[in-house]
């Protein structure tokens, strides 16, 4: 399966013995996660309320991002979120006191560190189920935008009033890595409102695709481009969590893997290289917080030891423009919405 899309959203149906093999494998992996579910302690930092049928939450988790938080907030109140839930891994940088000075902002802390927590994933499902089973929420980190057809314009309401209307219970979502190119960094001088100022390209055609038993796959990118890395770059950002929500063993393929199949996508922005990646890399691979004990970091490290900087830039970077140009390109959908 092409991606970017060459000629439209490919067809996503599959035959009797996908479907088959996706079932069970859904059946396997759900007894498995109910069985050895872990009681993982968070408490919040003041006093949180319960969410109102009308609210549009959205969770996430951060550690050391302040530089980015301010734009991240923002982001989504533009696009209709009407509360924050974030869980804090002991961040140092005063995003906690950021956050605690913002009024639609529920702070969540862990004696347990991200990776013990399962790189997180133990962490949302507590949160999903002391806010609520049976409704929509976002589900993201702080360095990632989401953006979708019109988005400017259309509020998340009816982004999921359009994923009802498809008897849809998730969104696709790519993470397009987002860099500078260092001859143009001088430019971006701060202030800087959007991330997208100064990382503002992405690879055009470096994304490999698969259909899996479990859903999507998205690799590649800059990072599978210049480290060989394989991550798996696809994500369901805009997802109704119910009982039989799992995260599994993987953010990227939550249970049950019969909803990791939509026709309606967006795109998630994801800003791993903004003005302090070189920072970010350096914490990363001495935290050791993330996948195969931050492996891949250490070879960014490698890189930053050797050159001084990493230079992501190709023939094919294409500058960010907007939604519509991610929709022109292929990267994500255009979208139906109801009248």
């Amino acid at each position: 399966m092409n991606y970017p899309f060459l000629s439209g959203v490919p067809d996503l149906a599959r035959s009797f013995l996908d479907r088959l093999q996706t079932g069970y494998d859904t059946f396997r992996v759900t007894r498995r996660e109910r069985r050895n579910r872990a009681d993982v302690t968070i408490q919040p930092v003041r006093e949180i309320k319960p969410l109102t049928s009308a609210d549009v939450p959205l969770v996430f988790v951060t550690h050391n991002d302040a530089v980015l938080l301010n734009a991240f907030i923002q982001h989504y109140r533009q696009l209709g979120v009407t509360r924050f839930i974030c869980v804090d891994d002991v961040s140092t940088d005063g995003t906690r006191e950021a956050l605690l000075s913002e009024p639609d902002v529920d702070v969540w802390t862990s004696p347990v560190r991200y990776g013990n927590a399962r790189r997180g994933r133990n962490w949302r499902e507590r949160l999903f189920a002391t806010y609520g089973f049976d409704r929509w929420y976002l589900n993201v980190d702080s360095d990632e935008f989401l953006v979708y057809d019109d988005c400017f314009r259309r509020p998340l309401s009816s982004l999921i009033n359009a994923l009802e209307a498809r008897n849809l219970k998730r969104m696709a979502a790519p993470m397009l890595d987002m860099y500078p190119k260092l001859s143009e960094v001088a430019e971006a001088s701060p202030p800087i409102d959007r991330p997208w100022q100064f990382s503002r390209y992405l690879d055009g055609d470096s994304y490999v695709s698969t259909l899996t038993k479990r859903g999507i796959s998205i690799n590649g990118g800059p990072r599978g481009r210049k480290f060989s890395e394989g991550n798996e770059l696809i994500k369901y950002p805009v997802i109704y969590w119910d009982n039989e929500c799992f995260f599994g063993s993987s953010p990227h393929q939550p249970l049950p893997y019969e909803r990791n199949f939509p026709s309606v996508w967006g795109a998630i922005l994801h800003f791993k290289f903004f003005t302090n990646y070189k920072a970010k890399i350096a914490e990363a691979a001495e935290g050791k917080q993330h996948y195969n004990s931050s492996e891949h970091y250490q070879k960014m490290m490698d890189v930053l030891h050797r050159e001084g900087e990493i230079d992501f830039s190709y023939g094919q970077s294409i500058r960010y423009d907007g939604p519509q140009q991610l929709i022109d390109r292929g990267f994500m959908t255009k979208i139906n919405f109801p009248s």
